[in-house]
């Protein structure tokens, strides 16, 4: 089953809320969420509290990508804003299965992401406590990037991954270039989590966006 996840990356910032809904009702699976520091990378988005203010906008899950230094900091506050994914990253985090624990305990299931060029074996020991590993298909911090070809191998090594310890839960999601000229490859890869931003939030038609991307 594919889940398509629009990033309000590249939603109008100015009237959020209505973009969500249009989202929505145009048939999206899940609200990506993109956290960003202007540390771990160069832009600044939003937080928790930003977060908090959309949730009564949709019932669709959230799915909060922490592109961030330090992101046990904002476990918490995520929490309290009703997401239902946390994903760190893999370089950001010094302590990354205390960091997974972490995000466990507050009851909201737990993924990894990895920078394009982080090898999928260093997820090795943690793979089998993981709801979602995320492979970036562009360097993170910014929208529009172009795909990265070998993010298609990257897939496959986590799926392999994921199968030869075990975890069945587990789901790939891809975030970078996805769009209807990528869309096909990503998901022929093993890929059932989806991302697209401006492929979605650029497209005149959202609906017709979103069914050709799923």
């Amino acid at each position: 089953m594919i889940t398509i996840c629009p990033s309000i990356l590249s939603a109008d910032f100015s009237r959020l809320a209505e973009e969500i809904h249009n989202v929505d009702a145009g048939g999206a699976d899940c609200i990506h969420l993109d956290l960003m520091d202007a540390h771990f990378v160069p832009n600044l988005t939003f937080g928790p509290a930003v977060i908090k203010a959309l949730r009564p906008c949709t019932k669709l899950p959230f799915d909060a990508h922490l592109m961030v230094e330090h992101p046990e900091t904002y476990i918490d506050g995520l929490a309290a804003a009703g997401v239902q994914y946390i994903t760190v990253h893999q370089e950001a985090c010094v302590h990354l299965d205390r960091v997974l624990q972490q995000i466990r305990e507050a009851g909201i299931k737990c993924g990894v992401a990895l920078n394009p060029a982080t090898p999928v074996a260093t997820l090795s020991c943690v793979a089998a406590d993981l709801d979602m590993i995320l492979i970036m298909s562009v360097n993170p911090g910014f929208g529009g990037q172009k795909f990265i070809p070998y993010a298609l191998d990257k897939i496959l090594e986590a799926k392999e991954l994921l199968a030869a310890c075990g975890n069945t839960r587990a789901v790939i999601e891809v975030d970078g270039g996805v769009n209807q000229e990528t869309a096909q490859a990503v998901k022929d890869a093993g890929a059932t989590f989806l991302v697209a931003g401006s492929a979605v939030f650029g497209a005149k038609n959202r609906s017709a966006a979103i069914a050709s991307l799923r």
